[in-house]
């Protein structure tokens, strides 16, 4: 397999948002944006570096301190321009779908429930704005002590290629309801839904410089971001070793950050469990965008008097699965994101079945010859895995699950645990009680009782472990973009 896409539409150029106005890159380099189900070029971009970084600073800085600006703005007037960018997206909602579809390879109808969660985050956090508030708090000395909630100032977004317009949502609505200034940068991979982002928070009111759109390699300008001395917070989802990276990065100037990392979450079923609901919607928790999510549950702990009933009725469900154009609106699971990480996926797969593991399912491209300019694979699942397997402990970040028996609910929750990673997972039991003890002994920070449902914008997301640092979604959020400041009045 190799990565050697073939133009097949005249592409589109695009361009960075800085200061509210498109630019190039400083030094005038673009790069190739592809669709990866077809192979063909969609786009060039801006291949944004230190400058460009630096220049999208100044403009956030100068926005965020103007004494009329972005920050100095009552919270309410905030909220209705949160507001107005949740109708813009909702209005837009075809456009940037298909924008999504074509430059991730995800299937459209999953596209388009994204881009309604993303308006729904900013609706969310449009009347969270002028709901951060203080204390009072009682203190030994005769007096009064209050905290106030302030913005950090200027802060960097970098967003991740596998849902790369709802993971910018969730950055920039608690950050901008805080009252902060942004700069965003999504992935070389992804960057068209971001610019056309950008160019609809001016459409909805926001002042130039509140909200830039970097795009470039990570290594140059997401590296920028995480070390400039005038960011004060940097918040990333992505994989560990590059979080890692970040953590060094920031440390220049003792920067906030948060990061959203690496999972290898467990589905842990019991035989008590309601299975036939369990193989109907769990594929979806695995195979949904190409299993390209940090949430996956692409380790499937079965109790092993269910073992053979499990893994029969969650092949057959698996086969069920479309794979085809993302276009089509039958479609249930499109592309990976480029051939690159296919070949990545396909390697996993033969280190499985060297292991020893079995192949039960998938495993290699469609027969289908209209898919085959793409970077596709079938949904692949593994039995007769053991946890000591690589393709148990690393994450894979492809359409491939494993599933592992295990005898008694101490034992499924030490080979759960038995991971460095700590995101999501699933408990499947009518023993609420049973289920309710594994779920509070499991090592993970968002988790789901009969269902594989783990975000809500309302509710707190994110890791235990290597999984991560800090909570998005939610109020919790607004904490990450806030500093908490105490005053202490003297009333003697």
């Amino acid at each position: 397999m190799t990565d050697q896409p073939a133009t097949i539409a005249t592409p589109t150029t695009a361009r960075m948002i800085i200061g509210g106005a498109s630019v190039d890159a400083a030094d005038g380099q673009t790069f190739e944006v592809t669709n990866p189900a077809t192979g063909g070029v969609i786009a060039t971009a801006p291949m944004g570096g230190r400058e460009d970084v630096n220049r999208a600073v100044a403009a956030a800085r100068k926005a965020f301190e103007d004494p009329k600006g972005w920050s100095s703005w009552s919270a309410s007037k905030r909220g209705r321009t949160l507001a107005k960018l949740s109708s813009l997206v909702k209005a837009n909602l075809e456009e940037l779908a298909r924008l999504e579809s074509r430059n991730g390879g995800k299937p459209i109808s999953g596209a388009r429930g994204e881009t309604l969660g993303v308006s729904l985050v900013f609706e969310y956090y449009a009347g969270a704005a002028n709901k951060v508030f203080g204390q009072t708090i009682p203190v030994s000395k005769p007096g009064l002590d209050i905290t106030l909630r302030e913005p950090i100032g200027v802060v960097g977004l970098i967003v991740p290629w596998n849902f790369p317009l709802l993971m910018a949502a969730w950055k920039l609505g608690p950050a901008l309801a805080a009252g902060n200034t942004c700069i965003l940068k999504p992935a070389s991979y992804t960057p068209l839904t971001a610019l056309r982002l950008g160019e609809l928070a001016l459409e909805a009111g926001f002042p130039p410089g509140v909200l830039n759109v970097v795009t470039g390699p990570g290594g140059t300008a997401g590296a920028s971001i995480a070390a400039h001395p005038e960011i004060g917070k940097v918040a990333f989802t992505g994989e560990t070793t590059t979080g890692q990276e970040i953590m060094r990065l920031a440390a220049g100037n003792v920067k906030k950050i948060s990061l959203e990392l690496g999972g290898k979450s467990p589905n842990i079923v019991f035989a008590d469990a309601d299975l036939d609901k369990f193989a109907r919607e769990s594929p979806y928790a695995v195979f949904d965008n190409s299993g390209q999510d940090c949430c996956a549950r692409s380790r499937i702990f079965v109790e092993r008097s269910a073992h053979e009933q499990v893994v029969e009725a969650f092949v057959a469900a698996t086969r069920n699965v479309k794979v085809g154009d993302p276009e089509d609106d039958a479609t249930e699971m499109g592309s990976l994101v480029s051939f690159r990480q296919r070949d990545r996926v396909a390697e996993y797969i033969a280190i499985g079945q060297d292991e020893g593991a079995a192949l039960v399912c998938g495993g290699d491209a469609p027969a289908d010859p209209a898919l085959a300019a793409g970077a596709y694979l079938m949904p692949t699942v593994f039995d007769a895995v053991t946890n000591e397997m690589r393709i148990a402990r690393e994450e894979i970040f492809g359409p491939v699950v494993s599933i592992i028996p295990f005898d008694t609910e101490e034992e499924a929750i030490r080979l759960a645990n038995a991971t460095p990673y700590g995101l999501s997972g699933s408990v499947w039991s009518r023993d609420i009680g049973k289920a309710l003890r594994t779920a509070r002994a499991l090592q993970a920070g968002v988790l789901s009782v009969n269902s594989n449902s783990s975000v809500h914008t309302e509710a707190p997301f994110g890791g235990y472990k290597m999984s991560g640092i800090g909570r998005e979604l939610g109020m919790s959020a607004i904490d990450m973009y806030t500093e908490t400041k105490n005053i202490f009045i003297d009333l003697s």
